[in-house]
């Protein structure tokens, strides 16, 4: 990589982050002729590029492949000037201006940062699960549901976040199994009502999946009562995993920070916001999508949060010239 600090290269904004918030965002600071570095990460690209087939971003009435539509954000962001690298940000520095981003042992420097890291899925761990991912294995249904019109298909979880997983796909499957792995929900007492009274779903209680099962899709899971501790498998054509999503901000949580120079987060470790816009606790620096979204989780609000954050830093730096 080049060597940019040696050069004492001060960027008005440096991304952390690649998916469609930093690369959304990449591109409004650039046209708002804002010198960028987005700084990527390995692998680049974020949830879309281990998705199949997006029909529900705007602007492809035929669908787009999650990662052609991820080449697609980072070819516009670069065409108006947008430098990336593919590497791993080590550690920040926000204790002064300008903020200090290290990587690959060295100090990027910016007079703003635009937090974009995202949320990484929690995933069951079990074999086939991966593998099949984008092929029946999901983590959306108001994402992927339409691909399941008259199926059957399982929702893993407990939380709110199942719940509505389960209650949007009956309105496409013919069969949604609910699979838990207590006796019961620690979801709202609303949403459990929701799902319990919906003819349409069937609830395992005390249920672990073990394997997902199928050749080049989902065809059947191995689970086991871990009360019974009886085996037994179960057809489907799909399987959605909702037991939660993790923000991807451990890398912000610096006990070596004055107090006022740390990024204000929740007890999920999503990253807190000012007005439920993209300013964050620290002036000059700003988040977009899912590490500060705990509710949505789409492509397309983490992008209006990147143009949001876009148009923040822009603001910010008009007013500190």
């Amino acid at each position: 990589m080049e060597d940019l600090n040696t050069k004492e290269k001060i960027w008005d904004v440096i991304i952390i982050g690649s998916g469609p918030a930093a690369l959304t965002a990449a591109i409004y600071t650039t046209r708002g002729a804002a010198s960028t570095m987005l700084i990527a990460g390995q692998p680049w690209g974020g949830q879309l590029m281990s998705t199949s087939m997006v029909d529900n971003f705007p602007g492809f009435p035929e669908g787009i492949m999650g990662p052609q539509l991820m080449a697609n954000m980072r070819k516009q962001a670069e065409k108006f000037g947008t430098e990336i690298i593919k590497e791993e940000v080590r550690k920040v520095d926000f204790k002064s201006t300008p903020f200090k981003v290290l990587v690959s042992g060295q100090w990027l420097m910016a007079k703003s940062v635009v937090i974009a890291t995202g949320a990484l899925t929690q995933w069951l761990g079990v074999p086939g699960e991966k593998e099949l991912v984008g092929r029946g294995v999901s983590t959306c249904a108001s994402c992927d549901a339409p691909f399941f019109r008259n199926k059957v298909v399982a929702v893993v979880g407990g939380g709110d976040s199942a719940m509505e997983e389960a209650s949007v796909l009956t309105k496409y499957a013919s069969q949604v199994y609910l699979i838990h792995r207590r006796d019961s929900f620690k979801a709202s007492e609303a949403m459990q009502k929701k799902v319990l009274n919906n003819p349409k779903i069937k609830i395992l209680w005390n249920t672990e999946i073990k394997r997902v099962i199928g050749v080049g899709k989902v065809e059947r899971v191995e689970m086991v009562n871990n009360k019974t501790k009886e085996t037994s498998q179960l057809a489907m054509d799909g399987i959605f995993i909702a037991i939660g999503h993790k923000p991807n901000s451990e890398i912000f949580k610096q006990t070596d920070l004055p107090a006022g120079r740390q990024v204000e987060m929740d007890e999920n470790g999503f990253i807190k916001v000012k007005g439920g816009h993209s300013i964050t606790s620290v002036k000059g620096v700003f988040v977009a999508g899912d590490v500060m979204d705990p509710y949505y989780k789409q492509a397309i609000t983490s992008a209006g949060s990147g143009c949001a954050a876009a148009l923040e830093v822009l603001k910010y730096l008009d007013e500190t010239k």
